[in-house]
C-alpha cells in the first residue's frame, strides 16, 4: 500500500513539473490562468459606485466612493456622490452637510446643487429647497427634465398655507352669504 502511494505522489510529481517551464513559472499554455499585468490600472471607484447606486446596494456605493477619494482626493464630484448614498440610506443630516461641502467646493457643480435641494425637499424646508433648485434651474440652463420638476415641486410645496393646506391657483373662491336670520347660502365665483 505504502508503494503505491509513492508511486501515485511521483506521477503527480512528474505531471507538475512538466507544466512548469524552465524559469519556474507555471506554463501560460496549461490550464492555469495568466498573471496579473500590474502596469493596467483598475476600475475607478466613482463608477464603480454609480453603478452600485444604480443597482440599489447603497451601502456598497458609499464604500466604493471612499476608495475613489483614497485615490481622487475628496473632490466635489465625490463629495456629491457620498451625499447622494447618505441621501438614499437616508442618513439626511450626513447627506446634507456633505453636499453642502460638494457646493462650497464648486459652486457650479449642477448634480451636488440638486442632491441638496432634494435634501432639504425631505427635511420639510421648501423654501431653501426652492431656491436651491431655481441655482441648479439656471446653472443647467433649464436641460434637466429632472430639475424642472424638482424645481416645479418645491414652488408648489412653498404654496402651502400655514395650515398645511394647498392653495390652489385656479381654484374657485367661495363666499359664505347670510340670507334672512339663521340661513346662509354658499356663493362661489365659478
Amino acid at each position: 500500500m505504502a508503494f503505491l502511494l509513492r508511486r501515485l505522489l511521483c506521477v503527480l510529481l512528474v505531471a507538475f513539473l512538466a507544466g512548469c517551464s524552465l524559469s519556474g513559472e507555471l506554463s501560460s499554455t496549461g490550464s492555469t490562468p495568466p498573471g496579473v499585468d500590474g502596469a493596467r490600472q483598475g476600475v475607478d471607484g466613482l463608477e464603480v459606485g454609480h453603478r452600485l447606486m444604480a443597482a440599489g446596494e447603497y451601502e456598497l456605493a458609499l464604500k466604493a466612493y471612499y476608495r475613489a477619494a483614497s485615490v481622487q482626493g475628496m473632490n466635489s464630484d465625490i463629495l456629491s456622490a457620498v451625499g447622494s448614498a447618505d441621501l438614499q440610506l437616508g442618513r439626511l443630516n450626513q447627506a446634507e452637510q456633505i453636499l453642502r461641502r460638494a457646493v462650497e467646493e464648486d459652486p457650479t457643480f449642477v448634480p451636488a446643487i440638486n442632491n441638496l435641494g432634494v435634501v432639504l425637499m425631505e427635511r420639510g424646508e421648501f423654501g431653501e429647497a426652492r431656491g436651491v433648485f431655481q441655482t441648479a434651474f439656471e446653472l443647467d440652463s433649464g436641460n434637466s427634465d429632472e430639475i424642472r420638476e424638482n424645481l416645479r415641486t418645491a414652488i408648489d410645496r412653498t404654496n402651502t398655507s400655514v395650515y398645511g393646506k394647498r392653495v390652489a391657483k385656479d381654484a374657485p373662491k367661495f363666499n359664505l352669504v347670510r340670507r334672512g336670520q339663521g340661513d346662509f347660502v354658499l356663493l362661489s365665483q365659478l
